[in-house]
């Protein structure tokens, strides 16, 4: 069995960070490109943040399968037993599928509806239903793309989807700008739309990769097997924990730009901005989080109670070191941040009077997503799902209402996210030392 050491946590972790926060490089370029666009970019912009918000949330929801898929896998991998979830990989992969035409399915037909409900209207709202119409066919790449990942965690392999994620990111900037913008005699300047044909077309490229590394790589295949297998019980279990669990977390990135919205649209350009710089420092410290979810759910499956809380030790203090780096970064760089998303004077003023509230709360994050990633790893689904209900309905909801009723604004938005995240680590902490301090389950 591997040790917990600072080599085995950062071959995962690395790679995870590298492929964790390709997603959100795809929707910070998709704003910083739309967002200096001649034609309308407050306009523009504020719909691309809005849908970029909605489908985060989808697909955080739905993409919950990858994370119970890893951690079975990587239970069974410690347990040494991966015959056992053969056949359960493949019904994993159909079964997101299947799931993500659903969605695409209802949510595209509904598109304007969905975005009146985020208090959008007149060019605003027509932006973000045409704009999200194309996203949405990227469901079913992303979603299946996901599940692969989840196999290659499982299997403590983060540098696959490092691979597959890094071309994608990469392949969407250079698409924005050739789509967005156009190319003289070549392409025609799309302006939102080509920004939304880019990032399907990065998507597919994944799933593409994704899939000769599942097939060349791992012990798994895609045949479906007519018995269902014993663990589906279990996957589906702790997927259901985890949708309502994402649901919630959701329900507040929704509340929050809903209320953005309503104070106007320099604030919800201003907020996309905000909520989308906050996402990819998320997915940055969440590739410690990866790790922990891998080697948590391999160390559960070898009953190594000590070495689960040496890795909870370890990582924590990595995470920490990578968000007081990001802090410092930022601060460095403060004002210039924001000029790369919009030259508009008004939204820039708000951006910078609320970003450092983003900045502080980093340390808090990184303690509850590496948490999540371990607690997620040994299947403590339900407890997830208690502590995100308690944090967004007890926490993050009072606070933004008493925060809006005293005008507080995007002040108090960022307020009630600072309450949220405190709960989530406070209570994900003491769980883990209750159960694991004295390296004992």
């Amino acid at each position: 069995m591997a040790a917990v050491t600072f080599k085995s946590i950062n071959q995962l972790a690395i790679p995870a960070i590298i492929a964790g926060i390709a997603e959100p490089l795809i929707s910070l370029t998709d704003i910083a490109i739309i967002g200096n666009v001649e034609q309308d970019p407050v306009e523009a912009l504020a719909a691309a943040g809005i849908v970029g918000s909605f489908l985060s949330a989808i697909i955080w929801i739905v993409a919950q399968t990858k994370t119970a898929i890893s951690a079975l896998v990587s239970q069974h991998f410690g347990a040494g037993r991966l015959h056992a979830v053969k056949t359960l990989v493949p019904q994993a992969i159909f079964f997101n599928f299947l799931l993500s035409l659903l969605i695409y399915a209802v949510t595209a037909y509904f598109a304007a509806a969905i975005f009146s409900a985020y208090n959008a209207e007149g060019l605003v709202l027509n932006y973000a239903a045409d704009y999200y119409q194309i996203r949405a066919i990227g469901y079913p790449l992303t979603l299946v793309t996901f599940a692969l990942f989840g196999v290659f965690r499982g299997l403590q392999n983060t540098l696959w989807a490092m691979k597959c994620s890094l071309t994608g990111a990469i392949l969407n900037v250079g698409l924005d700008f050739a789509l967005v913008y156009g190319i003289d005699g070549w392409i025609p300047a799309m302006h939102l739309e080509g920004a939304a044909y880019a990032s399907v077309i990065a998507q597919l490229v994944m799933l593409i990769m994704a899939l000769y590394f599942f097939f060349k790589k791992t012990p798994f295949h895609l045949g479906l097997s007519r018995n269902i297998n014993p663990q589906m019980r279990a996957l589906l279990l702790m997927s259901g924990n985890l949708f309502v669990r994402t649901a919630a977390l959701n329900f507040a990135i929704y509340l929050a730009n809903a209320y953005a919205t309503g104070y106007g649209k320099n604030f919800i350009a201003a907020q996309s901005i905000l909520m989308n710089i906050w996402l990819f420092f998320s997915f940055f410290i969440d590739g410690y989080a990866n790790a922990g979810n891998a080697m948590g759910g391999r160390l559960l499956g070898a009953k190594d109670y000590s070495g689960l809380w040496l890795l909870s030790k370890k990582i924590s203090k990595y995470s920490l070191i990578i968000a007081v780096t990001l802090i410092g970064i930022c601060a460095l760089f403060y004002e210039e941040i924001g000029l790369i998303f919009s030259k508009e004077a008004s939204v820039l003023v708000l951006f910078s009077s609320v970003f450092w509230m983003v900045l502080v709360m980093q340390p808090v994050n990184a303690i509850a997503f590496m948490f999540d990633g371990i607690f997620k790893g040994l299947g403590e689904a339900k407890y997830l799902r208690n502590v995100l209900l308690a944090a967004t309905f007890l926490g993050f909801t009072p606070a933004l209402l008493i925060g809006d009723y005293f005008g507080l604004k995007l002040y108090a938005i960022w307020i009630a996210f600072f309450v949220w995240m405190l709960i989530r680590s406070s209570a994900l902490v003491i769980k883990f030392r209750s159960k694991y301090l004295h390296g004992e389950a």
